[in-house]
Formats: structure tokens, C-alpha cells, sequence
């Protein structure tokens, strides 16, 4: 008689009980285990899902092997275990964001003695205008001893503005592996806006009538669909298709929003509907843009106007609240009413500069001899903390989540102080040397900032300098200002371990 099978229904009533492991049911040395195959980022996410889990993040061995990856020569074994290893580390990394050190990584670029226009910083990657020329720098080319160094030289007039975008975003370079390289777009003086990348000039659009004075802050659209937005010196504000084919950019342009009666000094894109553009021109007139009801030669996509008092300064939008400097004052509209919640940041007797740090709720303001801060949830009228540093206007000026770097170009330096705290942190020069004559040097003509890394630019009567800084292993902390003020560098959760970080 043949073998019997057991039936399905057979295996079933032996296993009536089954269990399920989770995450949470491993031990913590497993936890800890695991953990150290992931990125910084990983942990922090992994800390925040719920306590057990935030325990095993927050074990010391996962925070001494950041240690290790990044400032390998500063690691002192004693000190990380005589206090907390993940402390320690989020201490010196806001340091180290805060410019809080007196021997960052130099070095020096020379260059023509003309004016500079614009400066960008990604990472290692400098970016840098003077006229209509665009000079090109790889820190990580330089310090290997490569070629580093490039010169773009296809425009024919003075370039007006430059904007960084990654690859990502940028959906005529789609399906390329080198997600992390940046497409630099320029507009110019000569009626053109050109999309560079590895060297060359990868597109040409033309279609204003005249200077391209602006461009997008970011790619408005979807995922599939991204455009360029271009103000011009003809009033009109353009839309570019970055998916057109043909190098010269042929049925690039896909609408022209006409309204404005001047030049279009700043666009900006909506923090919460990557569809709505704003956009102001030189007679501080505002008009906002609904971009996927557009089609060329029409201005019926514009779905809010209104205007603000002096002439324009600069622009920046978070979530639905659009913050518009022009003439003394910072001014909030709100673009679901298109009515004005705040106006802020009233400089005496004229702005030139400004930045924000939405996620702090604070505004910096630029005016005459020094910088100002601003608590959008406070009285507008009174300002938090006033910065004082350069002898004349702040014409440039970065804020962050960490720090505030402010310069002109009247002074030979440029100014760090803390955001939370508005104490100095540093004094950096950013002019060829430090012995000439004020009437033969000049302060800083542009400013970059990427994290840990800076850029200034500045000229003399014998040549214009590029100066490039990077804090990321920098050892020895500033202990006095150049006016022999002591600063307030370390709080006193870290003044007994400053002396763990030099070699």
C-alpha cells in the first residue's frame, strides 16, 4: 500500500501558533550592532521612532565611529569616554558650522582685477563671475594636484544672475549616474540664458527682448515636468521647457506672463505649490504666477498683485508666506490671501541686504555699519540682537540654522556671529593682503557659504583674490577677537573639553 501524503490542512493544525519578531524584540547590542552599518542620517531617523530604539542610537560606539569618519585626526579616546561620545560630537559640529576655529583649511585664488558679479559654493565647487566671464574652481582637483580649474567665456555681455540645480531636477539630463553634480544656469546682459555642465555650455535659450535679469530660485513643476522661469528687462517674465531637445534650445520657451510694466529684478517659487512663481519688478510691484494655467502670450495665469513701498532688494518664500525686502523694511504677504501679515526689519534709512531661517522664525537685515535680527513671532518694531562689525553697507549676508556671515565692500572682512545667541564667533579677511592702504584694496565684492565652507571674493589695484576656506578639520578654537574682546565661543557644557580637539 502506497505512503500516504499528508494533506495541506495537516501542516495547518500543527502550526495553530505563530509568532511575529519585530525590530523591538532584538536586544540592545543587536540594535547597536546593526546600527553601525547606517549614515548619520539613518540614526538620527531611527532615534526618533520611540525610545527603545533611540537608546540603542544613542550608544557611544556608533557616535565614536562618526567620530572617527569625520575628524579622524582630533579624536582623543580618553575624552570621548570621560563624557557622553554623541554630546560631544553635536558639540563640535556646531562648531565647526559657527566658524569657531582659527586654522581652517586656505587657500587663495588670483584673478583679474575686475568686479565681481557672482559667487557660487556646492560642496567643493566654486563658481565665480566677473563680467561676462565664468570661472570654474574643484577643490578636490586643486589639493590632488590635477587640473582644477576651468573658464567658461561663451557669454558676450555682463552676466546678471547664477543658479545652481542638481541633476536630479533636471529632467534633460535624466537617466545619468552622477546624481551629484550640479548644472549651473547663468542669464545674461547679451538676451541669453545658458545651461552649463562638465565644462560647456550644454543649452542656449533666447526669446526676451532685451537684459535676462533674474532666474528662478528653483524648477517649478512635477517630477516629469520641471521649467525654468526668467524675468527680463522687457517686463516679461519666461518660461523655459528644460526638456526641449536641439543644443540651441529650439521650442524651449512654453509661455511669456506680460503685466509688469518694468524690469524684473527677482523671481521666487512658492514653498507649497511648486506651480506658483512670484515674481517683483523695479517699481516694487508684485504678481503672482499660476504656471500650469499659463500658455504663451498670455497673462491670465496671474492670480494675485500687490505692491510694496522702495525699490527692491531681494525675495525669499517659505511655505506659503512670501518675504519681500525692498526700501527699509521686510514685508510677509501671505499668497493664499495675497494680504500682508507682517512688515518687519525697519532699517533707517535704507536695506541692502537680507536673509531668513523660516524653521527659527528670524530675519537678518543688512543696512548701513551693521546687520540685525529679527523675531518674526515679537514686536516687528524691535529687533533681537543688533550685529555690529562692518564700517559701511551690508551688502552681503548669508544666515543659517547656525551662524550669520555679513561683509561689504568697505571692509576687508567679513563677520560671523552666532544665530541663536547674536555673540561674534569670527573675523575672517577676504582682502589680498593685510597691509595695504584702504585707498588701494577693496572689501568684499561677493560671498558664498555651504556649511563648514566659505568663499569671498574681493580686488585690489594689482589683482582680485578668491579665497576659500574649510572648517571641517580645523582643530584650534579662536579664543580672542581681533579687537581683544574675549568671545563667547564655548557654553559651559563644553568649555572643559575644548582642549581635547587640538593635535
Amino acid at each position: 500500500m502506497a505512503d500516504s501524503v499528508p494533506s495541506p490542512s495537516s501542516y495547518q493544525s500543527r502550526n495553530t501558533t505563530t509568532t511575529t519578531t519585530t525590530i523591538t524584540d532584538l536586544n540592545v547590542d543587536s540594535l547597536v550592532h546593526a546600527a553601525a552599518y547606517l549614515n548619520l542620517q539613518d540614526v538620527c531617523n531611527l532615534a526618533m521612532t520611540c525610545r527603545y530604539l533611540k537608546r540603542a542610537a544613542y550608544s557611544d560606539s556608533i557616535w565614536q565611529r562618526f567620530f572617527r569618519e569625520h575628524w579622524p585626526q582630533q579624536q582623543s579616546s580618553s575624552s570621548l569616554h570621560s563624557c557622553g561620545v554623541r554630546e560631544m560630537y553635536l558639540a563640535r559640529r556646531t562648531a565647526v558650522q559657527q566658524f569657531k576655529f582659527a586654522d581652517p583649511f586656505v587657500a587663495d585664488f588670483y584673478t583679474d582685477v575686475r568686479p565681481f558679479n557672482h559667487l557660487q559654493l556646492s560642496g567643493n565647487d566654486i563658481f565665480l563671475t566677473q563680467g561676462s566671464m565664468i570661472q570654474m574652481i574643484n577643490m578636490d582637483r586643486y589639493q590632488s594636484g590635477k587640473d582644477f580649474a576651468s573658464t567658461l567665456s561663451d557669454h558676450k555681455a555682463r552676466i546678471t544672475c547664477m543658479r545652481l540645480f542638481s541633476l536630479n531636477d533636471m529632467s534633460l539630463f535624466r537617466g545619468e549616474t552622477e546624481r551629484e553634480q550640479k548644472v549651473l544656469v547663468t542669464s545674461s546682459c547679451d538676451h541669453s540664458i545658458r545651461l552649463w555642465r562638465k565644462g560647456s555650455c550644454q543649452r542656449c535659450f533666447r526669446g526676451h527682448n532685451g537684459p535676462v535679469l533674474s532666474l528662478s530660485n528653483k524648477l517649478l513643476g512635477e517630477d516629469n515636468i520641471k521649467v525654468l522661469a526668467s524675468g527680463g528687462d522687457d517686463g516679461t517674465v519666461r518660461l523655459w521647457s528644460l526638456s526641449s531637445s536641439g543644443k540651441r534650445g529650439q521650442r524651449a520657451l512654453k509661455a511669456t506672463l506680460y503685466g509688469h510694466e518694468k524690469a524684473v529684478n527677482f523671481l521666487v517659487v512658492a514653498g507649497y505649490r511648486t506651480s506658483l512663481l512670484a515674481s517683483i519688478s523695479r517699481d516694487s510691484k508684485v504678481r503672482v504666477w499660476d504656471t500650469t494655467t499659463s500658455s504663451a502670450a498670455r497673462s491670465s495665469c496671474c492670480v494675485g498683485m500687490t505692491s510694496v513701498p522702495g525699490a527692491p532688494v531681494g525675495m525669499q518664500c517659505h511655505e506659503s508666506l512670501l518675504y519681500i525686502a525692498a526700501g527699509s523694511s521686510v514685508t510677509a504677504v501671505d499668497l493664499r490671501t495675497m494680504r500682508k501679515v507682517m512688515t518687519a526689519a525697519l532699517h533707517q534709512p535704507k536695506l541692502y541686504s537680507f536673509d531668513i531661517v523660516p524653521s527659527k522664525s528670524l530675519i537678518c537685515t543688512g543696512g548701513d555699519g551693521r546687520a540685525m535680527l529679527w523675531d518674526i513671532r515679537r514686536n516687528q518694531e524691535e529687533s533681537v540682537a543688533e550685529l555690529d562689525g562692518p564700517s559701511g553697507p551690508i551688502t552681503l549676508l548669508h544666515m543659517d540654522s547656525y551662524k550669520i556671515v555679513a561683509g561689504g565692500p568697505r571692509d576687508s572682512s567679513i563677520n560671523v556671529w552666532e544665530v541663536d545667541t547674536g555673540a561674534q564667533t569670527n573675523s575672517l579677511s577676504c582682502c589680498c593682503g593685510e597691509k595695504e592702504a584702504h585707498g588701494n584694496r577693496s572689501g568684499c565684492g561677493a560671498l558664498a557659504v555651504d556649511g563648514c565652507r566659505i568663499a569671498t571674493a574681493s580686488y585690489c589695484q594689482e589683482m582680485g583674490i578668491l579665497r576659500f576656506r574649510d572648517f571641517s578639520n580645523a582643530s584650534s578654537p579662536v579664543t580672542k577677537l581681533e579687537d581683544d574682546q574675549t568671545s563667547k565661543f564655548w557654553d559651559s557644557s563644553t568649555d572643559g573639553i575644548s582642549s581635547d580637539w587640538q593635535n
